[in-house]
């Protein structure tokens, strides 16, 4: 059990290309990942990952090893340091190796291709994760999906639905896992595949075999394209954001899956009703938000469940924390109301 502050100010989902990569492919739990680079590289992230893992209750060591260039080998190349640590890491048997690059080794242009393509005996993925060239940490997710996906074959479909590119350093993801999960249920809909959470290279051979990929939010649509692309598999752009998503994310899966969802979805609007009466105790309030919401999806869901619950906007009135990543469906929500209630009456 943790203590989780949820800091409104504060956001977990930045840095550079290498650390979005290995934000998904860490997830893998049967493979390991080499950072080919200086140690400082690995060490950075290996802190960051942990730290995270900690602060959410899942504590576990991140699988990466340095290929830990020095000097010389930025002189003379670092293929060499490549190879002999591909070839320690294989000797454990790991279920795949992803390989990462960083601005070092692009820089000075090893051919990681070749040296990962001269292995065998379990699958070596190389994920293009250097940033100097203007990556940012978004790129670095798609590109390890995109990479990863590579490992899947055809498959047998299954009616089920893959949830694409969940942000596994937010501080509340397993939350929005489970409403995600139960909006799903409402349609007669269960989870396929979550990548990458927690899963293992075999079961990435099912990628292909949900009728539907949900993308975490729209910046995963180049992943969604290139799925549809390879396997047909037609995608919603992201989770429900807000007080009024959850009917919307009902509608557009049913409408995309071929579902007749109107009795689901009357039956959410009077469950969005219900928690909006919850919190009407707040109506007439004066507040602002600390901070403001820094993107216009989640500036405007705040907006909107601040003026159904009947706040008024002043800036004379209370200061009320808005996270930096929307709230998801209405667990989300009400966890917001509840914050905001206690930021007014404490």
């Amino acid at each position: 059990m943790t203590s989780n502050p949820l800091p409104a100010s504060t956001c977990r989902i930045a840095g550079c290309t290498l650390t979005g990569a290995l934000s998904v492919v860490t997830q893998v739990t049967d493979a390991v990942t080499v950072v080919h680079g200086p140690g400082g590289c690995t060490h950075h992230n290996f802190s960051l990952l942990y730290a995270t893992a900690l602060d959410n209750g899942r504590p576990a060591l991140p699988p990466l090893v340095s290929t830990g260039l020095l000097e010389t080998d930025v002189v003379f190349g670092g293929e060499a340091a490549l190879d002999r640590t591909l070839d320690k890491v294989m000797a454990g048997k790991p279920g795949a190796v992803f390989v990462l690059s960083t601005c070092i080794v692009e820089t000075i242009g090893d051919d990681i291709e070749k040296v990962c393509g001269s292995k065998q005996g379990c699958p070596v993925i190389v994920v293009p994760t250097a940033g100097f060239l203007g990556g940012s940490f978004q790129a670095g997710v798609n590109n390890a999906l995109i990479s990863l996906a590579a490992m899947a074959g055809e498959a047998t479909p299954n009616g089920k639905v893959n949830l694409i590119g969940e942000k596994n350093l937010e501080y509340e993801v397993e939350e929005n896992y489970a409403e995600v999960k139960r909006l799903l249920s409402l349609l007669g809909l269960s989870v396929n595949l979550r990548f990458v959470r927690n899963i293992t290279t075999h079961e990435i051979g099912a990628l292909g075999s949900a009728r539907l990929n949900v993308l975490r939010d729209p910046s995963l649509v180049p992943v969604g394209e290139y799925l549809r692309s390879r396997f047909g598999t037609p995608y919603v752009p992201g989770f429900p954001i807000g007080i009024s998503g959850n009917s919307s994310f009902l509608e557009d899966v049913a409408h995309t899956c071929g579902i007749d969802g109107t009795e689901s979805v009357g039956r959410e609007r009077a469950r969005e009703e219900k928690l909006l009466e919850k919190f009407r105790d707040m109506a007439g309030s004066g507040v602002f938000f600390s901070p403001i919401p820094p993107d216009p999806e989640g500036r405007i869901a705040a907006q909107d469940l601040a003026r159904k619950v009947g706040l008024r906007f002043s800036d004379e009135g209370s200061p009320v924390p808005v996270p930096v990543i929307p709230p998801v469906g209405l667990s989300g929500t009400e966890r917001l109301l509840h914050r905001w209630r206690r930021a007014l009456f404490a």
